[in-house]
C-alpha cells in the first residue's frame, strides 16, 4: 500500500504493510515543483514493492489548485493504483494512522489534533473517519477563539494565525519589538526575520522568560481548541501531534491544564491524552490505509 502526503513545501511517500509498518519511505522538498517531487518519491518507494499497488493521497490543502495539479501529474503513471475516494485532509489521515497503528492503536473513537506549519485535526468514530457533509471537517484552523476580528484570521483562521508555527514566531517577535528582552535575539544576531519556532523552543528549554511566556500563551489557544474538539466529539483518546508531540516537554502539561480548566471533571476523567507516535509519517500512513473511506 502506497501513501503520499502533500505538504506546502514538500512530500512524503511510504510503503505500508497490512500491519501498518512502514516498509519504505522517501521524502523530498517541493522547491522544483510539488508534482515532480511527488512522482520522484513515489517511484523511489514503489520500486521496492512487488505486486499490485494501491495509492492513497493526503494533503494539507486538499481542495487547492496545487493538489489538483499533482493528482493530474500522477494519473498517467498511477491511475490504476489511485484510490477512488479522493484526497484526504492530512489531519484526518493522521487520525486514521494513529488509531490503526500508532498511539491510539485499537481505539475506536479518536480525535487527532496537531500543530506545526498548519493546525490540523481528524476525527475517527467507530474506526471510520468523520469528515462532514462536504469533506472539510474538522477544519480546526478556523476555530474562532478570539472575539477580535483580524485580517489574518479571515485568511487562515484564528487558531492557525495564533498557534501554528508562523503565528507563534510572530507573537514572539511582537514581544521583542515591544521591549521585552530575550536571548533569542542573540541566536539570530539581532535579525528578527530569521527567528524560527525552533529558536523559540530552544529558548524556552533554556529558561528564556519571553519564550516561556509565548509557549504558555500558545498552550492556552491550543487548550481551548482541544477542549472544543473533545466537547463536540467525546473521544476515548485525544492524540496530540506536531509540536505538541515533538515538544511535549514544553506543551503537554500546559495543554492538559488548559483542557482541565475548560471541561467538566467527568469528561476529563474519561479522556486519555497521548502524544502522537508516528511523527511526520502519520498522514502518509493514514492515506495508505485500506478501507480508509470516510463517513459524512
Amino acid at each position: 500500500m502506497l501513501g503520499l502526503e502533500l505538504r506546502e513545501h514538500g512530500v512524503i511517500a511510504v510503503i505500508v504493510g497490512d500491519d501498518g509498518e512502514v516498509r519504505a519511505r522517501a521524502e523530498a522538498d517541493g522547491s522544483s515543483g510539488l508534482a515532480e517531487a511527488a512522482i520522484d518519491v513515489l517511484d523511489r518507494v514503489a520500486g521496492s514493492c512487488q505486486g499490485d499497488l494501491s495509492l492513497g493521497v493526503s494533503s494539507t490543502s486538499p481542495e487547492s489548485a496545487t493538489t489538483a495539479a499533482v493528482l493530474a501529474a500522477l494519473r498517467p503513471r498511477y491511475a490504476d493504483a489511485l484510490n477512488s475516494g479522493g484526497v484526504m485532509a492530512s489531519g484526518t489521515a493522521a487520525a486514521l494512522a494513529e488509531a490503526w497503528c500508532g498511539a491510539a492503536r485499537t481505539v475506536r473513537d479518536v480525535v487527532y489534533f496537531g500543530v506545526a506549519e498548519h493546525a490540523t485535526a481528524g476525527i475517527v468514530r467507530g474506526g471510520v473517519a468523520v469528515t462532514g457533509a462536504h469533506g472539510r471537517a474538522p477544519a480546526v484552523a478556523w476555530l474562532a477563539l478570539n472575539p477580535v476580528e483580524r485580517e489574518d484570521y479571515r485568511r487562515t483562521g484564528c487558531l492557525q494565525a495564533e498557534a501554528a508555527a508562523a503565528g507563534i514566531v510572530r507573537r514572539l517577535v511582537w514581544r521583542i519589538k515591544a521591549g521585552d528582552r530575550s536571548g533569542i535575539e542573540n541566536m539570530v544576531n539581532g535579525d528578527l526575520t530569521k527567528i524560527t519556532v525552533e529558536h523559540l523552543l530552544e529558548g524556552a528549554r533554556h529558561d528564556d522568560g519571553v519564550a516561556i511566556s509565548v509557549v504558555r500563551d500558545t498552550a492556552k489557544y491550543l487548550g481551548m481548541a482541544a477542549a472544543n474538539l473533545v466537547a463536540v466529539t467525546d473521544p476515548e483518546v485525544l492524540v496530540v501531534g506536531g509540536l505538541l508531540a515533538s515538544a511535549a516537554d514544553l506543551f503537554l502539561e500546559p495543554l492538559r491544564t488548559e483542557i482541565t480548566r475548560r471541561l467538566p471533571a467527568n469528561m476529563m476523567h474519561a479522556l486519555t491524552i497521548v502524544p502522537a507516535a508516528l511523527g511526520a509519517d502519520a498522514a502518509a500512513i493514514g492515506a495508505a490505509r485500506p478501507a480508509a473511506a470516510a463517513t459524512r
